[in-house]
């Protein structure tokens, strides 16, 4: 079809304009592939395909701009569009080519240009042909036709005719589901699962992002054993965790994870090891998903300004708080955490990411012990809770500084999002439902410990320097070398300054200097 039709809406959320509006930058790079055209008399078809043509006709703004070609290959466009450059004194642009791998559903080579600092993909228009007991099709090219019904969504399967400036429709069903705010697949949708099973994921997070509904038959194929087996058999791990990692920084993330679990797919996603200690039951699922649920709730409604990575990090944690207990043994014998296998190997995350998620976990558990410390301001009983080896000997009032002091430090800019999923579990209530009933209750204790950490003037407590440096340690102690000494004194000295965040370099010296003549005294 050459034009979108007038914006008629069966659900008034969803408004669909009737044209593409073209940024300066946009129409800046769809002339230069036309004058590419018209350069080489090349009687190709450029067409925007997907999520940029959705997005446009939605009013967002969208930077991922991917041209489908109906007679050249993206790297041989590219070529062309390098040769032109060359023809009238510009600098050309160099080519990446991402190989097709059909074992893993990437089944064509996409080519990679940046035109006026916007990166753009080009690939070809395809048709499969399947041949007798494979689900690796023969590639050649096709229609656009073709093309959009070998598309994941109908939704998706929308181009933008830049020689024509024109919306095209080809399954003739994506600008009203895009309208009706449905999510389905242009062909059958088990047909199109175990084409690419990475499309049920895709499904799943378009229907968050857009809170647009599945249709039943689409959510049947999805919870089909095949097409479970096909996603833990046929995509890379890297593929899934990306998809994943979108849902979770996205919009929407509870409602994508629940939609995970509806359709029994948390742990074919999630893949634990085998043999956990304590056993992963069949119960872990939901409450994993409204553990998810009530930290996000609990992190909006207490208006938390997390950055980014902040909140992703804490939705992971968040989501596996019933796992953070649960070990494995590895090949070398060791417990490992099972947390650390989804992150690292089911989802093929950065190891930065694993860390920092355990890290979130045990800053947590340490919240808990202190937390009703901070509420009751109670100091008599705390000395029980110390996990520290061997802690310098202050008045008990200055023991809970010490140790929200150390426990800021290790955790870093991410003591608020430990600490919320800690008012989470306050109280040790296990039970996700009594969490639920009670976030009011919940996010006011958050507010009185972050109070008492901004109080006590912890706030950024890791960027404080040490008023005695390794160095000068060692001449008090009158040693010709550092070790173990040096590490234990100033650990003791870092807890010393936490105690008296007032005291001078002077006084530090001097009390270290009388621990030291004591310490001999005795000896």
């Amino acid at each position: 079809m050459s034009k979108t039709n007038r914006t008629s809406s069966a659900s008034p959320l969803v408004v669909v304009k009737e044209n593409i509006d073209l940024t300066d930058k946009e129409k800046q790079i769809f002339d230069r592939l036309l004058d590419v055209l018209r350069h080489f008399n090349l009687e190709t078809k450029l067409r925007v395909a997907g999520g940029w043509v959705r997005d446009k006709l939605l009013g967002k703004e969208c930077y991922d701009i991917d041209i489908a070609l109906d007679d050249l290959l993206g790297r041989e466009f590219c070529e062309k569009v390098n040769e032109y450059l060359t023809s009238t004194g510009e600098e050309t642009h160099g080519i990446g080519v991402i190989q097709s791998n059909p074992d893993q559903s990437k089944h064509l080579e996409t080519a990679r240009m940046r035109l006026f600092d916007v990166w753009i993909d080009f690939v070809n228009l395809r048709s499969e042909d399947y041949a007798e007991n494979s689900r690796i099709p023969t590639m050649q090219f096709g229609s656009a036709e073709q093309d959009a019904y070998r598309r994941d969504l109908t939704i998706n399967s929308l181009f933008y005719n830049i020689n024509t400036s024109s919306v095209e429709d080809f399954t003739g069903r994506g600008l009203s589901d895009l309208k009706s705010g449905k999510i389905v697949t242009p062909l059958p949708p088990k047909e199109t699962f175990l084409d690419d099973p990475l499309r049920v994921l895709r499904a799943i997070r378009f229907s968050a992002r857009f809170e647009f509904e599945m249709e039943e038959e689409l959510k049947v194929a999805a919870a089909d054993n095949d097409v479970k087996s096909a996603i833990a058999d046929k995509i890379s791990r890297e593929r899934i965790g990306h998809e994943v990692d979108l849902m979770v920084s996205g919009n929407q993330p509870a409602k994508a994870m629940a939609c995970i679990s509806d359709l029994g797919l948390l742990w074919v996603v999630f893949t634990p090891p085998k043999d956990c200690e304590p056993l992963i039951s069949e119960e872990h699922d939901k409450v994993c998903v409204r553990y998810m649920d009530a930290a996000w709730r609990h992190m909006n409604e207490a208006g938390c300004n997390f950055s980014d990575e902040q909140r992703r990090l804490y939705l992971y944690a968040s989501l596996f708080i019933p796992l953070r207990k649960t070990v494995y043994i590895d090949n070398k014998k060791k417990r490992v955490p099972v947390v650390n296998y989804i992150i690292r190997n089911s989802l093929k995350l950065k190891a930065s990411d694993a860390d920092d998620i355990m890290r979130l976990h045990n800053a947590v558990e340490k919240f808990l012990l202190l937390i009703p410390f901070v509420l009751c301001k109670e100091d008599e009983r705390i000395g029980e809770i110390d996990w520290e080896t061997d802690t310098i000997d202050v008045h008990m009032s200055l023991k809970l500084r010490i140790l929200l002091g150390l426990l800021l430090r290790e955790i870093k800019d991410f003591w608020r999002p430990a600490l919320m999923i800690s008012t989470l579990l306050h109280n040790n209530d296990l039970s996700v439902e009594v969490i639920e009933g009670e976030l009011d209750k919940r996010r006011q204790v958050f507010r009185e410990v972050e109070q008492e950490i901004l109080k006590l003037g912890l706030e950024k407590v890791w960027e404080v320097k040490p008023l005695i440096n390794g160095k000068e340690i060692m001449k008090i102690l009158e040693l010709g070398r550092g070790g173990p000494v040096v590490s234990e004194w100033q650990r003791k000295l870092l807890q010393w300054q936490l105690a008296y965040p007032c005291g001078t370099a002077e006084e530090c010296v001097d009390w270290m200097t009388r621990q030291t003549q004591s310490k001999r005294a005795r000896t």
